[in-house]
């Protein structure tokens, strides 16, 4: 008997594996050189008797839980942590008749966890961010001034007990330098 998550299981065979991924170089003379050994995840295969009136039930959640990549332990001849379902083979054959022989592969895995905290959608409400927003209008408060010989901003800033800036910002398009007798810049 083993133990695998929540099932126990009747194991007649467990066969671990043990791997790792080495870098190559080819040389001149002689065999190709390796400069590190990095280990793969191990894995197990275990071959399984589900018998009983419900191996059927058994067996599809067994699967269910492959499908889910629930994390799970394992505990037989062989010990593994954190493993997962890889495959699942059944094999019908009519040596007994409530029960099926099932190979399952077992996979060592590390979960990663990450800093990043999801942010909550209840913390703030919607905004209208990044679309055009509308600019209220202020009821008839601009005033505008219709450029003479000899204005400037400077001029203008303290005719009306405004800023330079001011005039600026609120004229864009207009260059202070050279500006346009006859024409209308906004001054408040």
């Amino acid at each position: 008997m083993a133990k695998l998550g929540n099932y126990n299981l009747f194991v007649i065979s467990e066969s671990p594996d043990y791997g790792v991924q080495t870098t190559s170089y080819p040389v001149e003379k002689g065999i190709a050189f390796t400069d590190h050994v990095k280990p793969e995840p191990e894995s197990l295969q275990i071959e399984v008797f589900l018998s009983g009136s419900n191996y059927q039930k058994t067996l599809d959640r067994l699967k269910n839980s492959m499908y889910r990549g629930d994390i799970m332990n394992y505990a037989g001849r062989f010990i593994m942590r954190n493993v997962i379902i890889e495959k699942i083979s059944p094999k019908a054959d009519k040596s007994a008749k409530n029960g099926v022989p099932v190979t399952i592969t077992l996979k060592q895995i590390r979960v990663v966890t990450t800093p990043y905290v999801k942010p909550n959608p209840q913390t703030k409400p919607p905004t209208n961010s990044g679309k055009k927003q509308p600019t209220p209008k202020k009821p008839g408060n601009a005033v505008y001034h219709v450029i003479k010989k000899g204005d400037t901003y400077w001029a203008l800033a303290k005719k009306y007990g405004t800023t330079v800036a001011n005039l600026r910002r609120l004229n864009p398009g207009v260059d202070e330098r050279k500006l346009k007798i006859g024409s209308k810049i906004r001054v408040k």
